[in-house]
């Protein structure tokens, strides 16, 4: 006669009617105790007497359901976490795992399977760091093996402090959040992803790839802000020098990059408020560690290797990442002001340096000698010492401004690029002329120069920083 085994809740209902039987007891009280109806007890009382304790064990014992994984696919959702998918969050793996290996399977069956393993997902909470961080003791006294036990700890990962809440903008674009996050983004090399967030929907409006934290990243941010939505009403970044003016003897106007991105703000009409405190931004802070666990993968699966592939990748990414996180924006409760045009964005997005002509009617601007050009392609000719703003603009082009008015510069070069006694080539198509903004261009020197002077007597104590904190978390 086989042996059979009954759980808890199985082998307390063999008791109840092996006893009814027995002492041939009552069947209300039997059923009561079970809570099923006396109808069910005759047939628990018949199944008993005919198959004895084999009769309480459930059907489907033993049996693999229908609907399970069967065990290659869950060796593959293991080997492919480990191998390819390493470092995504449960929830993005099941999506990547639909998408690129034609798996479905819910996060949570994931998660079932994977912690079999002893592994856990990079957003696992701390009770769940504990309870692994308990197992895995249990284990290593029980193994033999110190290398099989120091494999299964380095999955512990460490706790992360979390970031305080405050409420939401009320409108889209009343707060874009700003900042730069240095990873490894792609392959081994650390960048910077400059963003911007919009608080009150939590969608990215702007995002660009660069070296370091540069004035240039946030241009390109800004203007894709522009170009996509409109002028937004008010900036919010920590207090880097882009972003706030720090008394720094600068050898150089264009390296004072508070004053470029200022002055830039001023001629859009945006406000920048700043803050030394992290959790002050809580939104963009945090869309960085969802960035952290998501984009990598992304990144490596679609092949990419370069800056410039980078930032192309993330004009198809950031939509699709939107679609997933962001709430949906109601245009009606939106405060961007309407687009500018390229050309104003173009003008307005600069870097403004301050030169002076030299003795031979030239200005020298990154190691090169340009002269000045008007709108009918004639050359000018100032004085020696004649004070001027250079202006390279976004698309690279370089203008300077003299005495309120607006000039191209073109590069003299070191040697004629072709002789006109010698050169036999007399089919060359005139110089085009070069595009001179008009006068209503933002680049007035005089108002620029105020600019400059009011942000090095602008107070930035402590108090006046603390207040704009308080009334931005008060929005």
């Amino acid at each position: 006669m086989r042996k059979v085994n009954l759980n808890m809740k199985e082998n307390e209902k063999y008791k109840i009617i092996k006893k009814l039987v027995e002492t041939n007891g009552n069947k209300k009280r039997a059923a009561i105790s079970i809570g099923c109806t006396t109808r069910h007890i005759n047939r628990l009382i018949k199944g008993y007497k005919d198959k004895g304790k084999e009769f309480f064990v459930h059907g489907n014992k033993g049996k693999k359901p229908v609907h399970a994984l069967s065990d290659e696919i869950k060796k593959d959702i293991v080997d492919l976490y480990n191998t390819k998918y390493y470092d995504a969050n449960f929830t993005h793996y099941s999506q990547l795992l639909y998408k690129h290996n034609s798996i479905e399977v819910s996060p949570s069956s994931i998660r079932s399977i994977l912690q079999t393993k002893h592994i856990i997902s990079p957003k696992a909470n701390r009770s769940t760091k504990r309870k692994l961080k308990k197992l895995l003791n249990e284990e290593a006294k029980k193994s033999k093996s110190k290398k099989e036990t120091a494999k299964i700890q380095e999955l512990i990962v460490s706790t992360e402090d979390a970031h305080p809440r405050r409420p939401r903008s009320a409108h889209f674009g009343e707060m874009i959040q700003m900042d730069a996050s240095s990873h490894n983004w792609f392959l081994n090399e650390k960048v910077y992803l400059h963003i911007a967030v919009d608080d009150c929907t939590g969608s990215i409006v702007g995002a660009y790839f660069d070296r370091e934290e540069t004035l240039y990243g946030y241009y390109n941010v800004l203007y894709q802000i522009l170009i996509e939505y409109g002028i937004p009403y008010m900036f919010y970044t920590d207090r880097r020098t882009v972003f706030e003016y720090k008394q720094k003897k600068f050898p150089s106007v264009e390296k004072d990059t508070f004053t470029q991105f200022g002055y830039a703000c001023k001629q859009l009409g945006i406000d920048i408020k700043t803050t030394s405190v992290p959790q002050a931004k809580g939104r963009v802070e945090r869309m960085f560690e969802t960035l952290q666990s998501r984009l990598p993968i992304e990144l490596r699966l679609a092949g990419v290797t370069t800056l410039e592939q980078a930032n192309e990748f993330l004009n198809s990414y950031i939509k699709e990442f939107n679609s997933l996180f962001a709430l949906p924006v109601n245009l009606n409760k939106s405060v961007f002001e309407l687009q500018p045009t390229k050309e104003k964005i173009n003008q307005i997005l600069a870097v403004i340096s301050e030169r002076k002509v030299d003795s031979g009617h030239c200005i020298k601007f990154n190691h090169k000698y340009y002269k000045t050009i008007n709108s009918n392609g004639l050359d000018v000719y100032f004085k020696k010492g004649t004070s001027s703003l250079v202006i390279k603009a976004f698309d690279d082009n370089l203008y300077c401004t003299i005495n309120e008015s607006t000039y191209a510069l073109v590069e003299v070069q070191s040697h004629e690029r072709k002789s006109r006694y010698f050169s036999l080539d007399k089919t060359d198509k005139p110089i085009k002329k070069p595009y001179v903004p008009p006068m209503s261009h933002p680049w007035k020197r005089d108002s620029f120069c105020k600019f400059v002077e009011s942000q090095k007597h602008f107070d930035y104590s402590f108090d006046t920083v603390a207040n704009s904190q308080a009334a931005i978390f008060n929005t």
